[in-house]
């Protein structure tokens, strides 16, 4: 061999290496946070890339990376998010698989008065007064649309529709009743759970809703692929199920 090949290939070995120990880009629900956080940093100590995590509404993400944002993984809060990204063909079908199930709860403040919620029309007007209901913005943001789908099966929707105050994710909404903002509020169970200023009123029948799945899969064209499905296997580890249980997620099946 020469030595402009050798040079040429070790050129070409280290720039491979370099790309490979790059941090994933993950894009994931707002209400994965918590944990995310804490399976990122476990998963950089165990020897894999970085991970650089976006949070936010799902569908909100899906249409940034639809728009060319750069992300190596996906995972949403409602298979509706991720049924429009393979639509578009966003995401490496064969890739996706569901990650865990979440439940809806309404939330007060924690220094408030309310303690148990009825969950009927009347119920939610007494627990109101003259306030909004903080939740997800309901055409987009999968806490939302559950969060519709559940009052209107309990006949509630019609008074309150007309009395929501929304936001582009769960979190926000959750900060609304934590702040004292609104005096009830519509999010997941682990959301609820990760916010000592709220305390869980009520909990939803989950045949009011459809059920809250959190499926998550490798972005297509994905510059960091390797990683990303380093990191998506890292998600599904008996380590990552127990952190999961331990937030308050549910299992997938």
């Amino acid at each position: 061999m020469t030595r402009r090949f050798l040079v040429l290939l070790a050129m070409l070995l280290g720039a491979s290496a370099s790309h490979a120990q790059q941090p994933v880009t993950v894009f994931a629900a707002a209400s994965l946070k918590g944990v995310f956080d804490e399976r990122a940093a476990a998963f950089e100590r165990g020897g894999g890339a970085g991970a650089r995590i976006s949070y936010g509404g799902s569908l909100t993400l899906a249409r940034q990376i639809d728009q060319g944002a750069p992300a190596d993984v996906f995972c949403a809060a409602d298979a509706e998010s991720m049924d429009w990204a393979a639509s578009r063909k966003l995401i490496d079908a064969g890739s996706r698989v569901d990650l865990v199930r979440n439940a809806l709860v309404a939330i007060a403040p924690a220094e408030g008065p309310l303690r148990s919620l009825a969950l009927t029309p009347e119920g939610f007007a007494q627990a109101l007064g003259d306030g909004r209901l903080a939740m997800g913005e309901p055409a987009s943001v999968p806490a939302g649309k559950y969060a519709r789908a559940a009052l209107e099966a309990l006949g509630a929707w019609p008074a309150l529709r007309g009395r929501v105050a929304s936001s582009d994710n769960v979190r926000a909404a959750m900060l609304f009743v934590a702040r004292g903002e609104a005096p009830l509020g519509i999010v997941y169970a682990t959301d609820a759970r990760a916010e000592p200023r709220v305390r869980t009123v009520a909990t939803f029948p989950p045949q009011t809703h459809p059920p809250i799945v959190y499926p998550c899969a490798l972005a297509r064209g994905a510059r960091n692929a390797a990683a990303g499905g380093a990191f998506l296997d890292s998600l599904r580890t008996s380590e990552s199920r127990a952190a999961f249980e331990a937030a308050g997620f549910l299992a997938a099946n």
